[in-house]
């Protein structure tokens, strides 16, 4: 598929990047093909591992998303022949859970959001996972109006005359309580047998065949002739709406039954879950029918069934959190586990890596596989040697599940994790509550000293263009930059060199110009790309935007983290009540600033470099706008996860400990020291009462 498939455990910050970037192209350039084209190169499998691996390498590195990252949309950007539609509401994503315990915790994210206690029950509508296309059907004064492809949520594709020519979806609706506007969702797809015979009959004709269903489906949507879809054996199951309000029911359940009393065709095998219990009973049974049922589906997709609680939960920004796609388990083989590699990050994280006899994992080869940390090596007793039970989660990433130990050679020894860095040999420690080693060489690791510079010129760092992974490395190896500042020295160094970048293997005259250039427009830099680019553990691009936007100023934030060594002070207070830094990234926030050598570092860039104060964010004018609240007991009237977000929603700062600068505490069911706080600091405290009036 053009990617490495090397265990993302195991990449390194720069070729996260690089992968992301490939991986964006990639995608992209197959969307096209299957969007626009009709033309898909590659299986749906290959596509959905293209999406998946690009989403874990997300994950793992989330200051690393870019802002056209095909995460951040649902479908594909609209560049093709049809007219482009807006949905009456976005249509969003799932979450996805790949093991029980993520259904667990989906429960257990649902109570507490909802403040509901053990003993009450949660019903869930359970639906097989359709693996079709998704659509949405627009009715008005109970006729079929106006049909769309998702796209990327917010605008679809008009293809209301291609859905028109499927017997699935009624034309008109004539009942009187039906609403006089609305939205059903659902998925086109297309049986096994009928896709088979439509293949065959293709091949008879000459005609490229399908590669699945699910691409059979999706390109037979998109036809410019609706003849041609016509001719396509096209089903659609119906199993949600925009909004539940105009058919006045109560239940999710309800819904879909008035769905088919109106002459929709719902899924059969739905079915009404009163427990966790029934809910995993109910995927089970479905994962062992899964090969005999006569359409694709990849798991099984849970929904809260009271329609007043979905509303209370709300979405997220791709997905709505009353709802779970519980996916079907990875692939699994056996392999001989030949050697522990331990790759050290540029954090100075030594992480183990398997290097295994290669084996074919659901159609991909997989020679890697991440040990994650010692800790997981010694549970689970993971010898060289070993035969092992390699799995790719989500079908992507390979990694150790467990070692066949009845095939365990005699002579096999425990591993023993190094506590040197394999690098530069320095001590490995680890932290109290730490889970990974960490090598302390700092610069004088080359593993650490060469990639911190590379983030440092990274793209949502610095963005130095034209100054890649390759040049960095080779100046660092020269001697011709060893900290961040030496950058913005170069060109005069360089102006007195004997041996002049001009004259290099690999540059010109021209070439050395623009990065010279490409350099100059750098010296004025945004704090929160100047805080990212330090590449202080922890500390991501979110992070370095939640301190830029508390902070506002560099001198501010500097002397705040110098001020902060001292625990009892109010810095530390303040820095502690940001949401969203918690002690660990404190800690590391202090040490960097406790540390003189950073300092000294900080001190010499600051005379190459200038850093712009971050802007405070544009909010509305309420009465909440840019002011920090803290909640503090037990809220009667919501959770506290719903008091946060409608705080958020009108432009607050939420905090989980009072300081001077926090403007609101509002107290519930026995507040505890946060109250008492607040009242010794002088901040306004609000009952939950007062709280939810200021609200209205």
């Amino acid at each position: 598929m053009g990617t490495s498939q090397k265990p993302i455990e195991t990449l390194t910050e720069e070729e996260a990047k690089a992968e992301l970037d490939l991986l964006s192209a990639l995608i992209s350039h197959h969307d096209t093909l299957y969007f626009l084209k009709d033309q898909p190169e590659i299986s749906d499998a290959e596509y959905d591992e293209l999406r998946l691996r690009h989403k874990v390498i997300e994950e793992k590195y989330p200051h690393l998303i870019r802002e056209d990252s095909p995460g951040l949309r649902v479908g594909v950007s609209l560049l093709g022949p049809f007219k482009k539609v807006l949905h009456r509401k976005p249509v969003l994503s799932l979450d996805n859970g790949f093991e029980d315990q993520d259904v667990y915790d989906f429960y257990d994210r649902t109570r507490r959001f909802l403040g509901l206690s053990s003993h009450e029950l949660i019903e869930i509508v359970a639906e097989p996972k359709i693996d079709g296309l998704s659509a949405t059907l627009e009715y008005e004064k109970g006729r079929f109006s106006l049909g769309a492809t998702r796209g990327d949520g917010v605008e679809g594709e008009d293809i209301t005359f291609n859905l028109k020519t499927i017997k699935d979806i009624p034309d008109f609706i004539e009942t009187k309580d039906f609403p006089p506007v609305t939205e059903i969702r659902g998925e086109v797809y297309m049986r096994h047998e009928d896709f088979m015979a439509m293949n065959r009959e293709r091949e008879i004709h000459g005609e490229a065949l399908f590669a699945n269903p699910r691409n059979a489906a999706a390109g037979s949507v998109r036809q410019l002739d609706p003849k041609i879809t016509a001719g396509r054996p096209l089903k659609f199951f119906a199993y949600s709406c925009d909004e539940y309000a105009p058919f006045h029911v109560k239940t999710h359940w309800e819904f879909l039954e008035k769905l088919k009393r109106w002459g929709f065709v719902v899924n059969p095998l739905a079915q009404l879950c009163n427990s966790i219990e029934e809910a995993l009973a109910y995927y089970r049974a479905l994962e062992e029918q899964r090969a005999t049922l006569p359409y694709d589906i990849d798991g099984i997709v849970y929904k809260v069934n009271r329609i007043d609680w979905q509303n209370r939960m709300g979405y997220s920004a791709r997905a709505p959190r009353w709802a779970l796609a519980h996916k079907f388990p990875a692939q699994k083989a056996q392999t001989r586990l030949n050697e522990i590699m331990i790759q050290v990050g540029r954090t100075g994280t030594l992480t183990p890596v398997a290097i295994l006899e290669p084996i074919t994992v659901g159609g991909v080869v997989v020679a890697r596989a991440t040990l994650h940390n010692e800790d997981e090596i010694e549970r689970k007793d993971i010898r060289v040697g070993d035969r092992v039970i390699i799995q790719r989660a989500g079908d992507v990433i390979p990694q150790v599940v467990s070692v066949v130990l009845e095939k365990r050679p005699r002579d096999s020894q425990p591993f023993l994790f190094p506590h040197l860095c394999p690098v530069c040999g320095s001590h490995a420690i680890r932290l109290p509550g730490e889970v990974a080693r960490k090598c302390i060489g700092g610069l004088v690791c080359s593993a650490q000293a060469a990639l911190r510079l590379r983030h440092f010129v990274s793209r949502d760092a610095l963005d130095i263009e034209g100054f890649g992974s390759k040049h960095v490395e080779a100046f660092y190896k020269e001697g011709l930059i060893r900290y961040p500042q030496d950058i913005f020295t170069l060109e005069e160094r360089d102006r007195k060199s004997l041996a002049p970048l001009r004259t290099r293997e690999g540059w010109g005259s021209l070439s050395a110009k623009n990065l010279f250039k490409a350099i100059e427009t750098r010296r004025t830099i945004p704090l929160h790309r100047f805080i990212y680019a330090l590449g202080i553990p922890q500390v991501g691009q979110a992070t370095a935007k939640l301190l830029a936007r508390h902070y506002l100023s560099y001198k501010v934030w500097k002397e705040a983290m110098i001020s902060a060594k001292d625990p009892e002070n109010e810095e530390y207070r303040d820095l502690m009540s940001i949401d969203g830094i918690g002690p660990s990234v404190s800690e590391d926030l202090v040490a960097f600033f406790d540390e003189p050598h950073n300092l000294k570092v900080l001190d010499d860039l600051l005379k190459e470099i200038k850093i712009t104060d971050e802007k405070p964010p544009q909010v509305g004018s309420s009465l909440f706008a840019n002011k920090t609240i803290v909640f503090t007991g037990t809220l009667q009237e919501m959770s506290r996860p719903e008091a946060k977000v409608r705080a958020e929603a009108l432009g607050a700062k939420v905090s989980s400990s009072v300081s001077a600068k926090t403007d609101y505490v509002v107290v519930g069911k026995d507040p505890g020291s946060k109250a008492k706080n607040a009242k010794e600091l002088g901040v306004k405290i609000l009952t939950e009462e007062e709280w939810l009036q200021m609200l209205a």
